[in-house]
């Protein structure tokens, strides 16, 4: 028995810590080919059957946008000429069994919020009967998209967020129109290549955010490199989708100054070409991981690459017991120093934003202002998990610094956990207590950044005790 399960747990090392919860014996593995594939049953420890088998639909809807739409990412408002690729809203709907379904969507945005999703999740709740637990939706956190959040020196593009919205329900619409039986696959794999820890410390003892950064002397925290894909074959063997998780930073076109779904959408699109079906992507906790070093042509075909390795890897997966859930978040908003905050930003762009230095100090003081008033007071959002058998998949509304992403996964009580950022809200980076200390781009105060020290920390607990009750279940 122990053999036959080598093929997961080398995708999933955690594997062999659980064995004591759930066993599953493989008569066989099977690899994802392009013969036909039979309903697969699984004999479960205790005797009895697990099917593997699983409904799946999925749809995708282009987003259409025109250079005269503010693109969001920057620090001032931007405008494009023309596009690369598509931007679109992606949805799966994953049936294990009659009545037990859950739906991932992924949109090729900057964020999303809660208050853009809640007339979505109303609306799915009321026609589907799908409870907004089992709705994952997230932000591809591409940018180079029009804005559909207020942030630094812009607001955001209201025709296109209703768009949006409509993108999403049509998609989710079309997903459940397509629904048919397939075979769940999925492997871990990694592209370690691509990004790097973003936060350097400089030699005068700043965090390196824009500007030269020939004085680095060393990163200031990890970054996470596994590739989670999951993908649904049918019965005859052919691909009907898939989806897949990395961490870094969607920044970056292959045109230059355009619209882009970014190098992760490209290779998606590339990859939906070359293997057929309907692909997604969503973020992992990339906080403080950017794309420093390699051009977007290279992260392309390096994702590329890495997401075909991976699917080559992938063994069947039970998508058993199904299980989600949703929990408030409660958080403040920061106190800060005015004059300490001013003296940060101003010294750093003085030094390295060259003639920008004017204009973003100006932007971040405007902030400031503004979330003066707002200090200490409490804000809520939502934290989600959703389980399918031995892989979790837990949803944060916000841009999670890789090191709190981590220790959520290595303390997870499921065997193959994956974080999944800018999920059903955006509360601004959440970084750990030594960014605080820091500082940096990502700690300035700002509608980017205002969550109060220690909640990236309090975060942590709150999600491993949501983890822990649904493992219960």
């Amino acid at each position: 028995m122990i053999g036959s399960l080598r093929g997961l747990t080398a995708f999933c090392p955690s594997f062999y810590r659980w064995l004591s919860v759930l066993t599953f014996h493989f008569g066989m593995l099977l690899a994802a080919t392009s013969v036909a594939l039979p309903t697969q049953i699984l004999q479960a420890a205790d005797g009895g059957s697990l099917p593997v088998s699983v409904k799946i639909g999925a749809a995708a809807v282009e987003l259409l946008a025109d250079d005269k739409m503010v693109i969001a990412g920057g620090i001032h408002p931007r405008y494009v000429q023309g596009q690369e690729g598509k931007l679109r809203a992606t949805a799966f709907v994953i049936e294990p069994l009659p009545g037990e379904k859950a739906v991932f969507v992924s949109c090729d945005v900057l964020v999303v919020t809660r208050d853009l999703l809640q007339p979505v999740l109303d609306s799915l709740k009321s026609r589907y009967g799908i409870p907004s637990a089992a709705v994952l939706i997230a932000a591809t956190h591409t940018h180079h998209a029009p804005s559909t959040v207020r942030v630094h020196g812009y607001g955001r593009e209201e025709a296109f967020c209703e768009q949006l919205q409509t993108a999403i329900l049509t998609a989710v619409e079309n997903a459940f129109g397509n629904l048919e039986a397939a075979n769940p696959f999925f492997a871990m794999g990694a592209e370690r290549t691509i990004g790097q820890n973003s936060r350097l410390l400089l030699s005068d003892g700043t965090i390196f955010w824009i500007g030269p950064r020939d004085d680095a002397i060393r990163p200031t925290g990890p970054v996470d490199t596994d590739l989670p894909v999951l993908a649904f074959r049918r019965l005859d063997g052919s691909l009907k989708g898939f989806f897949f998780a990395h961490a870094v930073h969607a920044i970056g076109t292959v045109k230059g100054n355009v619209r882009s779904p970014t190098f992760y959408g490209l290779a998606l699109q590339q990859l939906e070409e070359e293997l057929g079906g309907i692909g997604a992507y969503f973020p992992g906790p990339c906080g403080s991981t950017h794309r420093l070093e390699v051009s977007p042509v290279v992260a392309q075909e390096r994702i590329v690459e890495a997401v075909k390795q991976t699917l080559n890897q992938a063994t069947v997966q039970p998508l058993l017991p199904f299980r989600w859930a949703r929990r408030e978040f409660r958080f403040r908003i920061r106190h800060f120093d005015e004059e300490f905050e001013a003296k940060a930003v101003e010294s750093y762009c003085r030094r390295r934003a060259g003639a920008s230095a004017d204009s973003i100090i100006e932007v971040f003081t405007k902030m400031r202002r503004e979330l003066a008033p707002l200090q200490g007071a409490e804000r809520s959002t939502e934290i989600q998990a959703i389980a399918m058998g031995g892989i979790c998949l837990v949803g944060i509304p916000a841009e999670l610094f890789p090191s709190l992403g981590l220790q959520m996964r290595n303390r997870s009580p499921f065997p193959c956990t994956y974080i999944i950022e800018l999920a059903n809200d955006w509360i601004g980076y959440v970084p750990d207590a030594e960014a605080f200390e820091l500082g940096g781009y990502q700690v300035w105060t700002g509608f980017h950044s205002y969550v109060a020290k220690g909640t990236g920390e309090q975060l942590v607990e709150e999600v491993i005790a949501l983890l822990k009750d649904l493992a219960s279940k």
